[in-house]
């Protein structure tokens, strides 16, 4: 199907199945060597549960950090090594495992990372800043949409989706979604584009050299929320979060910036 290669990133970066095995190394060598909490519950199934890394001095607040895998492949385990950047800016650093689709919805995975992040705020004082990757950009973007019954929005400065699925409908074009099971109502209903702009300050981030629906995608939202959007040249889809390990990278650098005074102006 032309939908399914639209949204094919491995077939198209060179060495892209041998990612997850990278992943994997080096996240679990990061957990031998920091100082975390593993396996923390938020939910009833084995899959809802957080990783919580702590820095050495006082925590400045706490970064959550979302996964994707098209809501139906990867767990916390994979992406431990990115809590780095932050960490060593003195922020806890919280990543959530969810269940996954068929067993559940999207918006079941909606409602557990919502979830996820009420329990974790609970734990860690100070302010939140959200990132999420491609699904997990689509998770905490609707985990940020204003309600009146999330008590950690008060707290919530900033958000960085990065490569996020923002828009699902196009999914339903694609041989996924007979797992992910999307229909019309739901892609209306949990695509960030349809809702309603958070009031934390959001940034919009995508890899120049990833494929043209992703690229759509982050500027559909970062149009939809009048928000900053930024594209960095030579990234692809696996490249562009990778950075997030590094201290000093601009990805690092623009999660966890002085918020300036409300949203960012349109682009």
């Amino acid at each position: 199907m032309e939908m399914d290669d639209a949204y094919q990133n491995a077939a198209h970066i060179p060495g892209g199945d041998g990612y997850p095995d990278k992943w994997a190394a080096a996240a679990a060598a990061f957990r031998h060597d920091a100082t975390c909490e593993t396996d923390l519950y938020y939910g009833e199934s084995p899959r809802q549960v957080f990783d919580l890394f702590h820095p050495a001095r006082l925590s400045k607040g706490l970064v959550i950090f979302v996964h994707g895998g098209y809501w139906l492949r990867f767990d916390k385990s994979f992406w431990s090594h990115l809590a780095a950047g932050p960490l060593a800016a003195g922020w806890t650093v919280a990543m959530p495992s969810y269940d996954l689709c068929p067993d559940v919805r999207i918006a079941d995975i909606g409602q557990q990372i919502m979830t996820a992040i009420a329990t974790i705020a609970e734990r860690v004082p100070g302010p939140i800043r959200l990132i999420g990757h491609s699904a997990g950009g689509q998770l905490i973007a609707r985990a940020a949409v204003p309600r009146p019954a999330a008590g950690w929005q008060d707290r919530l400065e900033k958000l960085v989706p990065v490569s996020p699925v923002a828009d699902l409908a196009p999914l339903m074009q694609t041989t996924m979604n007979a797992d992910l099971r999307i229909d019309a109502a739901e892609a209306m209903a949990e695509s960030p584009v349809h809702l309603a702009a958070p009031r934390a300050e959001t940034t919009v981030w995508v890899g120049g050299d990833e494929r043209p629906a992703f690229l759509a995608q982050a500027y559909a939202l970062a149009t939809r929320w009048e928000c900053r959007q930024v594209v960095t040249k030579g990234e692809h889809h696996f490249s562009v979060v990778e950075a997030l390990a590094v201290p000093d990278s601009p990805l690092t650098a623009e999660l966890l910036a002085e918020v300036r005074h409300g949203r960012d102006p349109a682009p």
